[in-house]
């Protein structure tokens, strides 16, 4: 990151210290005088607030908007949008914001699991998932991620991404006050409440988007729309296809509007403007409103694709970067307790510089999450001991989310950068894996589908659940036990792993019991051209029912599993101090250090069907120089003798 000029520095101080001076007496008259405002201790907090961090909201705003005239007015009602959205957070909420200004660590704990679901096929709606609140607790979730859940139009809406009003619940899943509810009652279970804040886009039903198709000058400056192909010829030239089975190019023609609208993703999700000040400010009170039903944590969803400019291929821009820091200013004024997840599923030298404590302080880890899909696929862990080595580590204070799968299909993102310095060709790389997972390669384990597959690239992302995709689908259509227990190995391995590696692990519910590909979604013709909807199953209940009995598969792996949670909440060195991967001297095997405060924690995983043995002398160069034991088994391991693990074994050794 350059450095600022000293006068640049100086004259953002200085100037953001006249615009606060004169701001802050006429949002004192506005949100004080009156009765029913705030109260002299509730303004002095948010006041101490908004000094503390108006100064970088300035900064990043002038930044994007201080050539426009306007910008002193719109920057006023941003914060008077802040005053008033703090002012309507509940009693609850403001100590929730204190405890955690006192605690930010808070998400770093080694008792955080997250999991994630949709709320209509876990449980129904929002009553029937209150209900399954002893569940989430019983399987040790302290992070619920709920998929987008409001209004949105009938039919194929992206899962949910095409939303049509930020304030309102789908009907046929509850209503905000269930929400809010919701929100309170798992905060009292010790579970955090996390949703999607969809920014990128709206859908073309949502009021704005009304509004410009009826000829409201005003909200179409809130999309991106053009009267001829001029402009979107010229923007062509650099931009990928997202998805290309559905329209080429990222631009559709409205004939109604008799304008071409900016549609990166699918049609009816119209792209934001955010070169238009009322667009951040107009969001940024979504966002506050989401904050104030009981969001401790957004999922930014689509960051890489907020800012437009010509010339580029508009993805990850330094604008997007200034736009993320801004909303993360206001939600610090507004809304403390709530922190931001990046969802950036692109290059890892890309994903990285989302994660910034004042920018999000959760991302996922799709490198992660694509390098031990293609360790089970190659039986080898050269690229993920390689690149985690290099890309794990990241800012302090900051917090990966390691996941096996979510709702969203696997893209290979692992940099070509990376494979090429160990003789792996990207491009060939990723149609080996691609047809591994789609059973195109002889001997696969994996039943997957393709998403969107694009001809004329070649490239191809990968639907499936993790036991479809991990073989428990085919091992059980073979009636096969051995492969069954391999399967059931593999999903464990895994899962293992992004519980003991460090950050906040993530589970998608449903595979915590083994749940299969649901081919179901053929039949729904809002589902059937979309192959993600496989592995979005409704959760088997009564499987679920079979989970404490060990002699069922969803028993041997939510058991086995419910191990693992427990041994992650057992030892702080998890999530605290340093990771280390270590050479185990063997291609097959995966092993990495923790440690903490004097504690030291060896886990060692075998990515193939066969025995692996590592030689004991690399282990005593990390300091286990004397009997170690298995936390998982309990077995001894001698420091002169041989390591050897089993088929697919994760092992932790505590020095």
């Amino acid at each position: 990151m350059t450095t600022q000029p000293l006068s640049d520095v100086i004259w953002f101080e200085t100037q953001s210290r006249r615009t606060l001076d004169r701001l802050l007496p006429r949002l004192e008259e506005r949100y004080r005088a009156k009765r029913g405002r705030m109260t002299a201790d509730q303004w002095r907090t948010f006041s101490q607030r908004l000094d503390a961090h108006f100064p970088d909201l300035f900064k990043l705003l002038y930044r994007i908007y201080g050539e426009q005239y306007d910008f002193l007015y719109y920057l006023e009602e941003l914060l008077n949008v802040a005053a008033r959205m703090s002012l309507a957070r509940s009693e609850e909420l403001k100590t929730l914001d204190s405890t955690r200004e006192q605690n930010p660590q808070w998400v770093q704990s080694n008792h955080m699991l997250g999991g994630v679901c949709y709320v209509d096929l876990f449980a129904g709606d929002l009553g029937g998932l209150r209900e399954k609140i002893p569940y989430f607790k019983e399987l040790g979730l302290t992070y619920l991620h709920l998929m987008p859940l409001f209004r949105c139009p009938e039919g194929n809406n992206d899962g949910g991404y095409a939303v049509s009003s930020y304030r309102e619940v789908d009907p046929k899943l509850g209503t905000i006050e269930q929400l809010r509810d919701l929100a309170s009652e798992l905060r009292d279970n010790g579970i955090s409440l996390v949703l999607d804040f969809v920014f990128n886009h709206t859908s073309d039903e949502h009021a704005w988007a009304v509004k410009a198709r009826s000829g409201d000058r005003e909200y179409q400056e809130f999309y991106r729309m053009f009267p001829d192909r001029t402009r979107p010829d010229a923007y062509e030239k650099t931009l990928r296809e997202i998805f290309p089975d559905e329209h080429p190019g990222a631009f559709t023609y409205f004939p109604d509007l008799e304008r071409w609208v900016w549609t990166t993703f699918h049609t009816f999700q119209w792209d934001l403007n955010y070169a238009n000040p009322a667009v951040f400010n107009a969001m940024a009170e979504e966002m506050l409103a989401l904050a104030n039903v009981g969001v401790e944590a957004l999922r930014l969803d689509a960051v890489a694709f907020i800012w437009k400019q010509l010339g580029t291929g508009c993805e990850n821009l330094p604008e997007a970067h200034l736009l993320i820091q801004a909303f993360n200013a206001v939600a610090r004024i507004a809304a403390p307790a709530m922190l931001f997840k990046s969802e950036a599923i692109v290059h890892p030298d890309e994903v990285v510089k989302y994660i910034r404590s004042d920018e999000c302080q959760l991302s996922y880890n799709p490198l992660l999450m694509a390098l031990l899909w293609n360790s089970l696929a190659t039986r080898e862990v050269r690229l993920l001991a390689h690149s985690m080595k290099a890309r794990f580590k990241i800012p302090a204070g900051c917090t990966w989310v390691n996941y096996v799968r979510c709702h969203d299909d696997i893209g290979w993102t692992f940099s070509d950068e990376d494979a090429a310095q160990l003789g792996i060709n990207g491009y060939d790389h990723r149609q080996f894996l691609n047809a591994f997972y789609t059973e195109r390669f002889e001997g696969t384990f994996a039943r997957g589908l393709p998403f969107q597959e694009n001809p004329k690239t070649g490239d191809c992302r990968i639907s499936g659940t993790g036991a479809s995709l991990a073989g428990l689908e085919k091992a059980l259509s073979e009636e096969t036990a051995v492969e069954v227990e391999l399967a059931i190995r593999r999903i464990l391995l895994i899962h293992g792993i992004i519980l003991t590696i460090g950050g906040v692990p993530l589970l998608y519910l449903g595979d915590e019991i083994g749940q299969l590909n649901d081919y179901r979604y053929y039949d729904d013709p809002a589902k059937a051209t979309d192959s993600r909807w496989v592995h979005r199953p409704f959760m088997d209940w009564s499987k679920a029912a079979r989970r404490s009995d060990v002699n069922t598969v969803a028993g041997r792996i939510y058991q086995r599993l419910r191990q693992l949670i427990d041994l992650r909440k057992q030892h702080v060195a998890i999530t605290n101090g340093d990771m280390e991967v270590i050479d185990t001297g063997n291609p097959h095997l995966f092993g990495f250090v923790r440690s903490h405060a004097g504690e030291r924690l060896a886990l060692l995983a075998n990515f193939t069907e066969a025995r692996q043995t590592m030689e004991a002398y690399r282990l005593r160069q990390h300091g286990f120089t004397h009997p170690c034991t298995d936390q998982l088994t309990g077995e001894i391991y001698r420091p002169e003798h041989e390591l050897t693990l089993e088929p697919y074994q994760l092992v932790c050794l505590s020095a």
